[in-house]
């Protein structure tokens, strides 16, 4: 886990609690020194963003990396030296919605932006709604993937070729939401949601992080 802030202490005492083992990798020593005499997990005192720290993590037998700093540059760049490392999925924390769209485009899939996801659970909640709605409704063999659209995307969504048992549901351009018919079109810079069977996947990302700069 990269930072050790707020979010990276509650999720790791979450983690240990459950009986996974935890490293924390911190800049600031006297802060781990600190967590250390209440956390029973590892400690690597670096730059979270430096191949040399991340390998100390041993990516290889590491099943998740957590980039949960409170710099989102930070975090883009640890994500993608830890994807290059080896880990075989990675979690990327950001504050600014806009860079959204570019942790997409790099294939960050994993990406978070905690401020926004409990700024929409707060507002559905006042107004009635059962935030966890959604998650209950994506079960068993569905899964949600997305990708941002380049010229060659663009066109009939029809034209996309999907595999069976995808779809496309949801079209975001330029903070606009779209539910999409079978006429529509896609846009260069659309960001496209597909829910499809988990079989699919692999064929999806290698598709589209092929065609990604």
């Amino acid at each position: 886990m990269v930072g050790a802030g707020s979010l990276t202490l509650m999720t790791a005492r979450l983690l240990l609690r459950h009986g996974h083992e935890v490293v924390i990798i911190d800049t600031d020593k006297e802060r781990l020194d600190g967590l250390a005499a209440e956390l029973d997990c590892g400690f690597l005192n670096g730059d979270g963003s430096k191949p040399a720290i991340l390998r100390e993590a041993d990516p290889e037998h590491t099943d998740l990396l957590f980039c949960l700093t409170g710099n989102d540059q930070t975090n883009i760049l640890s994500s993608l030296v830890g994807r290059s490392l080896g880990f075989k999925r990675i979690v990327t924390r950001i504050e600014d919605p806009e860079l959204e769209h570019i942790c997409i485009e790099l294939g960050l899939e994993n990406t978070i932006v905690p401020a926004r996801t409990i700024g929409r659970y707060l507002s559905d909640l006042f107004e009635g709604r059962d935030p966890l709605e959604l998650s209950t409704m994506i079960r068993d063999e569905a899964r949600v993937f997305s990708f941002v659209a380049h010229e060659g995307d663009v066109g009939d969504i029809r034209e996309l070729a999907l595999p069976k048992q995808s779809r496309v549901i949801i079209i975001y351009r330029e903070e606009n939401f779209i539910l999409p018919g079978a006429d529509d079109k896609i846009r260069d810079g659309d960001e496209v949601v597909i829910i499809t069977h988990r079989k699919n996947l692999q064929e999806l990302k290698e598709r589209w992080s092929a065609t990604n700069p």
